[in-house]
């Protein structure tokens, strides 16, 4: 059996984050707790979703939408957990933004031309600094993207390490914590190889 990565929340809505995590040969864990999990599961998945609520990173409301109060007190408690365990952990589109917010970053609340278009993903180039991305991606590599928020601000100890032609923020890592984050839909990218190259390469921190 693979390594065991948690996912808060039901298998149906998640189920090509399931699949991704499959192909890659790890084993998804779905539930609704929140509390001692990082001391049972290997790695810690944030998925796509609605965005956070706007006081959480000290604003007021403007343009946020799909808000998820309780996913969002549940996978800050899950960034505690696993982040104090020192285990993975990958965000990937909104959880790119919860990471960002867990180590005091902040959010732009709307930006232009990121958004899925009549409901399909919209696809960009983005570029790769020298880091752990680097190797699986080359400096330059087409993407998916379906968001309408990004990173204002970096939290604490992160490191913006992919960027948009328009200087969006389409990666991240921790400096020296197993904490990876992508903007972009690596278990929907077409064609999938660099998904599931992403994916790999997940399973494999701090083996």
């Amino acid at each position: 059996m693979g390594r065991t990565v948690y996912i808060w929340g039901e298998a149906e809505r998640f189920g090509n984050y399931r699949r991704a995590v499959e192909k890659a040969g790890g084993q998804a864990v779905f539930g609704w707790r929140a509390e001692g999990q990082g001391a049972v599961w290997d790695a810690l998945l944030l998925p796509g979703g609605g965005d956070l609520e706007p006081w959480r990173y000290g604003q007021e409301n403007t343009a946020s939408q799909g808000l998820e109060p309780e996913r969002d007190r549940a996978e800050l408690r899950l960034l505690e957990e696993f982040v104090s365990a020192g285990k993975p952990i990958l965000g990937i589109c909104r959880g790119l933004q919860v990471i960002n917010v867990f180590f005091g970053g902040s959010l732009e609340q709307d930006i232009p031309d990121h958004s899925t278009v009549n409901g399909a993903d919209r696809y960009h180039s983005v570029w790769t600094d020298s880091s752990p991305l680097l190797p699986l991606f080359g400096k330059r590599i087409l993407v998916n993207s379906a968001h309408h928020q990004a990173v204002s601000r970096a939290g604490a100890g992160l490191r913006v390490i992919q960027r948009s032609g328009d200087g969006v923020a389409e990666a991240l890592c921790h400096g020296y914590l197993p904490v990876w984050a992508v903007q972009w839909h690596p278990e929907r990218l077409d064609p999938p190889a660099a998904g599931e190259r992403l994916f790999r390469a997940f399973l494999s921190l701090g083996r």
